[in-house]
């Protein structure tokens, strides 16, 4: 479908796009304070085309960046501060804390479907018990619970005045439930690991970030080839290489003073572990593309949202639990 220019734009008309079916991404507008997502930022022109430069506009914009790196560095101090101390402390106050971020990101997935009416107690519920189920038994019982919100939904469904669209709430429910609620409960599972629960958690914490700062710097270095540019433009095949080499160093890293896991079992983790992790990213990108959002939310204020800096650890978490099963116990 093509746009015309919005009034007093000297934009020019949007190209039209190859399926009707495919929808337009979200156009950040001219202020913007930098990049928080998948989508490049928009940066003011200096001057009109043929014009020289205004004087110190180079400089404004790299005094921009600073500041903005300052502010992400800042906000992101007291959530590392954070994941440490649950991680360490285990047991209900881990369950306790991986139920509330849960819960706040499954907020930010509803905020953004909203026009679904999703069944968010259900889900909330789903969640809770399915962590719950995560600390008290295994995955079997984790199965069990996540079964028990079928019938859940039913209620709160029938509770309506209207089931129109209600498949719809169904879909956006149990989306949140497998998408999110279902790796929170990995993680406990994880942590609840005997021996070496917390190490083992912090290894596919440790992996899946180096993999996403490796591939986000390979890809704004090398990166010539798309990976997927339906779903992410700015992902390349390059940066993918780069990630998974990097993810496959940080497991190594994070496991040099583990002498229960040995080097082959190490790199063999962490090489799964970093092609897992650009999945969960891809998916997230998916589903904003799909919502022609840019953010899931502000939690995390420059960051994003929640499900924003946590889109690769929902597929990794778990996959780190089954290959923890396999490889180590």
């Amino acid at each position: 479908m093509d746009f015309p220019p919005r009034p007093g734009s000297s934009r020019p008309r949007r190209e039209a796009r190859q399926s009707e079916q495919e929808p337009l991404p979200a156009e950040p507008q001219p202020g913007d304070a930098g990049e928080t997502g998948e989508y490049e930022p928009i940066v003011e022109p200096d001057a009109a085309p043929g014009r020289g430069r205004r004087p110190g506009s180079r400089m404004r914009r790299r005094g921009g960046r600073r500041s903005e790196t300052l502010a992400r560095v800042l906000w992101a101090i007291p959530w590392i501060v954070f994941a440490v101390v649950i991680v360490a402390a285990g047991g209900p106050i881990f369950a306790v804390a991986m139920v509330g971020l849960a819960w706040a990101a499954q907020i930010e997935l509803f905020r953004m479907t909203a026009r679904s009416r999703p069944f968010e107690a259900a889900a909330f519920l789903g969640t809770a018990g399915m962590i719950a189920a995560a600390y008290f038994g295994s995955s079997f019982q984790i199965l069990l619970a996540l079964v028990a919100t079928v019938p859940l939904m039913l209620v709160f469904a029938l509770l309506r005045p209207s089931l129109s669209n209600v498949t719809w709430s169904l879909a956006v429910t149990v989306l949140a439930l497998v998408w999110v609620g279902l790796p929170f409960a990995h993680a406990v599972l994880l942590r609840e690991q005997p021996l070496h629960g917390g190490a083992l958690l912090v290894d596919v914490l440790v992996a899946t970030f180096f993999t996403d700062t490796f591939a986000y710097l390979g890809g704004r270095m090398f990166g010539q080839r798309p990976l997927a540019p339906q779903v992410s433009p700015n992902k390349t095949i390059e940066g993918l290489l780069i990630g998974t080499a990097g993810g496959v160093l940080g497991f190594w890293i994070a496991g040099l003073y583990q002498d229960w896991l040995s080097g082959p079992e190490a790199l063999l983790f962490g090489f799964c572990i970093a092609l897992i992790a650009p999945l969960g990213d891809l998916f997230e990108s998916a589903v904003k593309r799909d919502l022609d959002v840019k953010d899931t939310g502000r939690m995390l204020g420059p960051h994003g949202g929640l499900l924003d800096r946590l889109d690769a650890v929902l597929f990794t978490i778990v996959a780190g639990y089954y290959l923890a099963l396999a490889i180590v116990y």
